[in-house]
């Protein structure tokens, strides 16, 4: 990663990190949004969630400093932004996402395909 410690902040409700144009949120989160419990080169994506239409790196950070249980995004906004790529800062829709293949369609960042198994935590 080579990020300094000091360039990770944890952001707790009703705080959020200034660094990012869109509400994100989570534990000891990086410039790339990898945070306290995904940190490979490739978990540079942040989620939005349903229940409160923030971003948070991992359904783990939502969990540690949101204050209320989580709800994936909603089957019938998938064309809505829901992806926030840590790399360029572009959101992609649900769709796009889901879609794609692994990497962002906007800088070609690639991303983590781990993230597939547990897509039910993020997605309807």
């Amino acid at each position: 990663m080579g990020d300094a410690d000091d360039d990770r902040v944890t952001s707790r409700e009703p705080g959020r990190d200034d660094r990012y144009r869109v509400p994100l949120r989570g534990v000891d989160v990086d410039p790339e949004t990898r945070c306290a419990h995904w940190a490979s080169p490739v978990d540079v994506v942040a989620l939005r969630f349903g229940c409160c239409e923030t971003y948070y790196p991992c359904a783990s950070c939502h969990d540690a400093v949101a204050g209320h249980e989580a709800e994936p995004w909603p089957r019938d906004r998938f064309d809505e932004p829901a992806v926030l790529c840590g790399v360029c800062r572009e959101t992609l829709t649900a769709r796009e996402y889901l879609d794609g293949d692994d990497a962002c369609p906007h800088c070609g960042a690639a991303f983590n395909p781990g993230c597939r198994r547990h897509r039910d935590r993020y997605f309807e």
